[in-house]
């Protein structure tokens, strides 16, 4: 139990529904849509979208989403692929040719199809009571109406706001300025998108005037996107993957999402005594940040569209995980594996609820940098995610640039089960930083005993590109501890990450928690 006359929170306990996410409004939106007789599904549709409006640095229906969903009458789990592709004319030769050794991350050549709104409507009528109309209606009311920038939403507006361009500019800034904390931000132009989908359906954006906008704006930038291109983007169903840590199943999106390398590091963690060790001390930190290197440096050889050679059942083995458990130093830290191509980023929406009914749904929403691209169509000021850059130009690579392909995708859902039954839909924002959030809130859990809201609560490291990022959090012996076993080590100037979680207590009621790295809350009724 925390102490009392310390800052912090406690979880929230409710028995019928609930919601945590990264920004109040859209927490109390899903709640409401679960009140009035919708589905979890339904509630977490509508919390996502008004978190465009919320949080337009983070994600919007520029952008691409994934979900975990479990159904009231089954513990299975349903996986749900909302990626788009690249343009059918892309390849990594153009780009090659153009001079280019990496894609452009703030460039027109990032942009992919744009997979968030089919997604929503396909898991609207797959699993939801009220219809997308109905789901939509809070983000319309918010688009029109605006909302007051939160505090955290204005400190990334300030930081990263000078990525937008063009277009960009003119819809997502205060004349020439950053919004800040308590402006009014609107966004008209996506309220009547919004209500042409809520009427018309996934066609309604991705055909005729809307799909002209957005594929006007990128030609005119010298962009190869068509309006085939928009018209065939489809998200489809997938089958999840799973691992066990203790006592707790780990059930992720397969590839291509990087969920598969969270249950990669956890098989590495097994083979080290994490229970024993200080849960705030170097050397958690030091062993985590070594498998956290090893697991990487394979998802940026493997993860790649779901199309490619298909390598999960060798990064899921117990075999590879103890073949790179045995290269970790408890005493040294290795030779960070040298900077890939592949772009990261640290900018994403997550949302969970469960209803009454207890469907569960994990669901994750990103337009991949803060403010994507920071290209927006010229009449609806659709902002668009630039996910191409998780491609590779390196030629004959899985991950490779081309036609129609997904990308590597930083962003998952994560899910548990516990002696078969679903306990815990959960997700940490931060792309690359991921599979590494996922590992480190169940550790958290399994290893120390904490609640869920310690557990997201707790500070975090994380080994990036040779650095060891290491909140303030830890303490300055501990930093000078890891650099003594060979870390460069940093405090980075923002969070790592933001998390969300509801556990389903075995005895029925519901426990939420909600990340202080970020606006949000968990509420429930």
């Amino acid at each position: 139990m925390r102490d009392f006359q310390l800052p912090g929170r406690s979880p929230v306990m409710s028995t019928n529904g609930m919601c945590a996410t990264s920004h109040p409004l859209a927490a109390q939106a899903a709640l409401d849509i679960l009140k009035s007789g919708g589905s979890a599904m339904d509630a977490a549709i509508a919390g996502a979208v008004l978190l465009g409006i919320c949080e337009p640095q983070s994600t919007g229906i520029g952008g691409d989403c994934f979900a975990l969903v479990s159904t009231p009458d089954s513990d299975e789990v349903h996986a749900f692929n909302g990626s788009g592709r690249a343009p059918s004319a892309a390849t990594a030769a153009r780009l090659r040719d153009m001079g280019h050794n990496a894609v452009p991350v703030f460039d027109v050549e990032a942009i992919t199809i744009p997979g968030a709104i089919d997604g929503f409507c396909q898991l609207s009528e797959k699993f939801g009571k009220l219809g997308i109309a109905d789901s939509l209606a809070p983000a319309i009311h918010y688009a029109d109406a605006g909302v007051p920038v939160a505090p955290r939403a204005g400190f990334d507006w300030d930081i990263n706001g000078r990525t937008l361009q063009g277009h960009g500019r003119t819809h997502f800034m205060n004349g020439d300025k950053a919004y800040m904390t308590g402006q009014l931000f609107k966004a008209p132009g996506q309220a009547e998108v919004l209500r042409r989908v809520a009427k018309h359906g996934r066609d309604a954006f991705y055909t005729g005037e809307i799909a002209e906008d957005m594929v006007a704006t990128l030609n005119a930038l010298g962009g190869v996107h068509s309006m085939d291109d928009f018209a065939n983007c489809i998200g489809n169903d997938a089958a999840p993957v799973s691992g066990i840590y203790k006592d707790v199943e780990l059930i992720e999106h397969p590839p291509n999402g990087q969920g598969a390398i969270a249950i990669l590091l956890l098989n590495i963690l097994k083979h080290f005594d994490i229970a024993g060790m200080d849960p705030f001390g170097a050397e958690r930190a030091h062993i985590e940040a070594e498998a956290a290197k090893l697991a990487y440096d394979a998802r940026d050889r493997f993860i790649a569209d779901p199309s490619s050679p298909d390598r999960i059942d060798h990064l899921l083995s117990d075999d590879t995980a103890a073949k790179l458990a045995a290269l970790i130093d408890p005493g040294k830290a290795m030779a960070h594996p040298a900077k890939l191509t592949e772009a990261v980023h640290k900018d994403t929406v997550y949302i969970t609820v469960v209803d009454k009914n207890r469907m569960a749904v994990s669901l994750i929403y990103s337009i991949f940098h803060a403010f994507g691209s920071g290209i927006a169509s010229e009449k609806f000021g659709i902002l668009m995610q630039n996910r191409g850059g998780g491609f590779t130009l390196q030629e004959g690579h899985p991950n490779e640039l081309g036609p129609n392909k997904r990308p590597m995708h930083t962003i998952i859902p994560g899910m548990t089960r516990r002696n078969g039954r679903i306990e815990m839909p959960f997700g940490v924002m931060g792309g690359h930083y991921q599979p590494n959030g996922h590992a480190r809130v169940l550790t958290n859990i399994e290893d120390f005993g904490m609640d869920l809201q310690e557990a997201l609560d707790a500070p975090r490291s994380f080994a990036e590109d040779g650095v060891l990022k290491v909140e303030r959090g830890y303490s300055d012996a501990v930093r000078q501890e890891l650099a003594d076993l060979g870390h460069k080590v940093e405090i980075p100037p923002a969070p790592l990450g933001g998390a969300q979680a509801i556990q389903i207590h075995p005895d029925g009621y519901l426990v939420g928690a909600s990340d202080p790295r970020k606006d949000g809350a968990a509420i429930g009724y």
